[in-house]
């Protein structure tokens, strides 16, 4: 099916039947286009999928990008990246909260719509939710009462052996 305007209002059984290049969010009743990714915002979506999916049967987890995220009846995200347990079945449209949603900013996003979309998986009940800033070269976690740097540069998942050093994710973008 075409995608249809963006400027009508949809509901939910629309907006899943409606297909959109590259995928839009969806925020009761609006189809919110994403501010489209560049040079710096795919290597490091490209990393990290590769980082996470070279460990992912260690881990127990698996790993998509660009997935769509039921974060609340009326709202979808489109992550980009999303990390999942492999204890739970696979989901076409994730609904069930992640273990991971990390955001990557792109030149144009604005904080006030990064909050909004971090203040979605948190509801949801993601318990990490990771912003990362290619222009600053800065990693943030993000939780209800704010966003604060990694500990010693590096994302971890507590309880488990998920880890990944800030200075490793941005390393590719150095080397340019």
């Amino acid at each position: 099916m075409a995608a249809p305007s963006l400027t009508r209002r949809l509901n939910v059984d629309e907006y899943l039947k409606s297909s959109f290049r590259p995928d839009c969010d969806f925020i009761d009743g609006r189809v919110e286009e994403r501010n489209f990714g560049e040079y710096d915002h795919s290597t490091i979506q490209t990393f990290l999928a590769n980082w996470f999916g070279r460990h992912d049967l260690n881990w127990g987890i698996r790993t998509r990008v660009e997935q769509r995220v039921q974060v609340s009846e009326t709202r979808f995200r489109i992550s980009d990246v999303c990390v999942t347990s492999r204890a739970f079945p696979v989901e076409q449209i994730i609904r069930r909260a992640p273990l991971i949603c990390i955001e990557v900013l792109s030149p144009d996003d604005s904080i006030y719509r990064m909050r909004d979309r971090v203040a979605d998986y948190l509801r949801m009940g993601v318990e990490h939710v990771w912003i990362l800033d290619p222009a600053t070269r800065e990693g943030h976690i993000c939780t209800p009462t704010g966003w604060n740097q990694p500990p010693d540069g590096i994302f971890v998942v507590p309880g488990t052996e998920i880890y990944i050093p800030l200075a490793e994710i941005f390393a590719g973008l150095d080397e340019e």
